[in-house]
């Protein structure tokens, strides 16, 4: 794929840019090893300063931001503006709490038979992050808050197709006041990520993607012995029992499944509805998703705009197709309209059987596949049997049904009468072949960070003699 800005609504190239050559990126490399020896030196106090500057300068600049995004990959303009506020609360998050995330843990000295025994967290050094476009502020700012609040470096590898993006998080870390070269942007292909992870002054890294891509980090990371943490995607359940407001659970399930226009690693994309009730809540989501408001992502007002890509458009057709000439029913939506732009309307099927590929692969785009349970435990059995664990919901209001749900179904998390959503007071990954580690929180911190025992004995002066010998390991 080209480097490039390419408008999803009217599929016109806006503008190109070059990859860095091998040596450009060997100097950039270079320089962030550079910047990470003056940078983990600095104190929590000027970092925390830095990133909340971060945060005024995202928060004045937000309006600017939200139409590049909505520019580059289709996100519609109240997203856009959501996803640059949810970045400023995050550096806001982590200024408020680096202390407290890196502070000294005590342990206990008596037991280790120190004067004075602890645990400090100090940063790893240069942490690759390869980013994808889909939220393309937000989820490199899941790493690159708690990182740089660390003291680590950043080097980001971004989508291909949104390169003003992410030469904007550069420009953004640099307007608010961080050293030079703390974060830097690598305009380069995928082809160049091995090169780059394999560079011994790099150390770790992360990436938010496909499985296929999680896969091959991985293994370059594995074979270098790097730590890395990966979150690879969903297609998380959505389960409503009986006692579930109906009518709550349809329009939520709508947003779960359209939200920015289907492209959302934590959408809701597989709905499983107790036949007691199914028939109810099939007509109350349709109507639901039927009168989502599909246009230009730049007008106010619009709900689902177009796929960032004209190939992801075309997968969500073709597992529509597969899927109707194999039997499942179309309810509403299904036939892309005319016109430029790749626009796709919000689809329900139902009927939807093993043999179809939407039944176990991740559709990146609006369409709900929904099917009809006799219980709850069907409903866990089903969704488990997937590859994937990212999130998932249950809408019940019995408390033994949803204690079930949380001790059963295999997600990395579990969002009761609600849709999932990622906040920095909670982590955020997934289980099976939905990655592994967490962000946010304390742990997207301690990611990237040395957990580094101390154990301080008396001073030799007052150490007496005889047999100091102990067990060790």
């Amino acid at each position: 794929m080209a480097i490039a800005t390419t408008d999803p609504a009217t599929g016109e190239t806006l503008r190109e840019f070059e990859p860095l050559s091998d040596e450009a990126v060997d100097e950039r490399v270079a320089r962030a090893a550079a910047a990470f020896e003056r940078y983990r030196l600095t104190s929590v106090d000027e970092r925390v300063g830095w990133l909340r500057s971060a945060a005024d300068v995202l928060e004045a600049g937000t309006d600017d931001v939200a139409r590049l995004m909505t520019t580059e990959m289709g996100k519609t303009l109240a997203a856009a503006r959501a996803e640059a506020g949810k970045c400023v609360a995050a550096l806001r998050y982590y200024a408020d709490h680096a202390h407290e995330f890196l502070a000294p843990r005590p342990a206990d000295a008596d037991a280790v038979g120190a004067q004075e025994a602890y645990v400090v967290h100090q940063p790893l050094g240069v942490v690759l992050a390869v980013m994808p476009w889909n939220f393309p502020l937000w989820q490199a700012m899941r790493f690159a808050a708690p990182a740089l609040a660390a003291g680590n470096v950043g080097l980001l590898k971004h989508a291909s197709n949104v390169p003003q993006t992410a030469l904007y998080l550069e420009q953004l870390f640099r307007d608010a006041g961080f050293p030079d070269d703390v974060f830097q942007t690598l305009l380069i292909g995928s082809s160049s990520i091995e090169r780059v992870l394999r560079d011994r002054r790099v150390v770790a890294a992360t990436l938010t993607g496909s499985a296929p891509a999680g896969k091959s980090v991985a293994a370059i990371a594995g074979d270098e012995l790097k730590p890395t943490v990966l979150e690879l995607g969903g297609s998380d359940p959505f389960v409503v029992m009986p006692s579930a407001d109906l009518a709550k659970a349809a329009s939520v399930a709508a947003t779960a499944r359209c939200q920015n226009n289907g492209q959302s690693c934590i959408a809701a994309k597989r709905f499983f509805v107790h036949a007691d009730v199914a028939e109810e809540f099939t007509r109350l989501f349709a109507d639901e998703l039927a009168a989502l408001r599909v246009g230009h992502p730049a007008e106010e007002g619009t709900q689902v705009g177009p796929l960032a890509t004209e190939s992801g458009r075309d997968d969500v057709e073709e597992y529509v197709r597969d899927a109707v000439e194999k039997g499942a029913t179309v309810v509403t939506g299904g036939q892309r309209p005319d016109g430029p732009g790749w626009y796709y309307p919000p689809t329900l099927l139902t009927g939807v059987t093993p043999e179809m590929r939407l039944y176990d692969e991740e559709v990146f785009g609006p369409v709900a596949a929904l099917f009809t349970v006799s219980s709850l435990e069907e409903a866990i059995d089903i969704a488990n049997s997937h590859p994937y664990g990212l999130g998932s919901n249950v809408w019940t209001d019995d408390e033994a049904e949803r204690e079930r749900f949380v001790r059963d179904v295999q997600a990395g998390m579990v969002f009761v009468n609600g849709m999932t959503t990622s906040y920095p007071e909670l982590p955020f990954g997934g289980v099976k072949q939905s990655g592994y580690g967490r962000e946010l929180t304390d742990l997207g911190m301690h990611a990237f960070t040395n957990a580094k025992t101390v154990w301080v004995g008396a001073p030799s002066s007052q150490q007496g003699g005889g047999d100091t010998a102990t067990a060790s390991e």
